[in-house]
């Protein structure tokens, strides 16, 4: 009997958008079961971010969309307090699902992965979604009120 296989991906996931729900989708389309890292608030100060939505409210909204295309039942969540979380730690997992923009750290990690003597994970890297005016759609813009999203333009003129 086939392993089912275990996929995870891992990102702040603040305005959740077109971009992540790709992601997303792309991870439960390659992976049985999909642990679904996401930053924590201390984390996310850490890392020099502001204005980033709460943990709780980016987890509620997350935990809603997966239900909304009936993937909650195949997906586990973990709260991430560093760069990698469980996938350097635990051999189990078997793909790394990245954007183009994270895909350097994915690869990272299974450095590390080969350092501690574990299996490498395969790295699926996803294409940016764009945005109406062909830049990647971001939350940052988002949060700069650029863009909604979708992608759809709210400045226009730039």
């Amino acid at each position: 009997m086939k392993r089912l296989s275990l996929a995870a991906l891992g990102g702040t996931f603040d305005h959740l958008h077109r971009g992540h729900k790709r992601l997303l989708q792309t991870a439960f389309r390659v992976g049985d079961s999909v642990l679904v890292g996401i930053t924590s608030d201390d984390f996310v100060a850490k890392s020099g971010k502001t204005g980033i939505q709460p943990l709780q409210h980016r987890m509620d909204v997350m935990r809603s969309f997966l239900a909304s295309k009936g993937l909650l039942g195949r997906a586990s969540f973990h709260v991430l307090e560093d760069q990698y979380g469980p996938v350097v730690t635990d051999p189990s997992f078997d793909i790394l699902v990245v954007s183009e923009g994270t895909a350097k750290g994915g690869y990272a990690a299974n450095v590390v992965r080969a350092e501690r003597g574990m299996p490498p994970m395969r790295i699926k890297v996803v294409k940016f979604v764009l945005a109406e005016d062909g830049a990647p759609i971001s939350s940052t813009r988002i949060r700069n009120r650029e863009i909604d999203e979708n992608g759809k333009l709210l400045i226009h003129g730039r």
